[in-house]
């Protein structure tokens, strides 16, 4: 009869996260972006850490996407400039505010050897939010803009990926077919020791 209750217990604690959701908080949040400009269209996903901080902002900390074709290999280290684009350094910060990136934004690489930061421009007015680009030949420093090189103003969104919970009908089931084993396997028991 102990075997029987621990099961049960143990079956009704590993069905729970079924019903009520997963059984340990998510330590990372995706998100689908996108932006797009004037000779610049770029989308994909991040990931980032799941506890935004005081000011609503998630860490990023994975990238995946294109850039006008271009796959993109890489997140720009938090705390360092794009090249080319030096001293202005990115803190890879996503929010789900009107203002959903800093005035330092966020940096990525792509297949092409190129650097990428959009950021918030609230300096301008009105406030805007721009796409830096920097091409090879990277020459250290922004006022060293080449042809290559460019500041555009872009429209900038990102969302949250939800991902469903799990169905209350295959709980329901699972939770059912589980106490028709039990009440089985205590019939057989009761029956067992009768015999005894």
């Amino acid at each position: 009869m102990k075997n029987v209750k621990l099961l049960s217990s143990t079956v009704v604690a590993a069905t729970s996260g079924l019903i009520f959701g997963t059984m340990q908080p998510a330590s990372a949040l995706n998100w689908n972006w996108s932006y797009s400009g004037t000779g610049v269209n770029a989308s994909g996903t991040f990931i980032t850490n799941d506890i935004p901080d005081d000011l609503g902002f998630y860490l990023i900390t994975g990238i995946t996407g294109t850039r006008n074709g271009e796959t993109i290999i890489g997140l720009q280290p938090t705390g360092t400039p794009i090249p080319g684009n030096e001293p202005f350094i990115v803190d890879n910060l996503i929010s789900l505010n009107s203002e959903q990136l800093t005035g330092d934004g966020f940096g990525y690489f792509t297949s092409g050897g190129n650097f990428v930061s959009p950021f918030f421009a609230s300096f301008l007015q009105p406030a805007v939010y721009l796409e830096v680009f920097s091409a090879p030949p990277l020459t250290p420093g922004f006022e060293n803009f080449g042809p290559e090189d460019s500041e555009l103003a872009i429209t900038f969104s990102a969302t949250p990926i939800v991902v469903p919970e799990p169905s209350h009908t295959v709980s329901a089931i699972v939770i059912g077919t589980l106490g028709l084993v039990l009440k089985g396997k205590l019939k057989r028991k009761s029956g067992f020791q009768r015999k005894s």
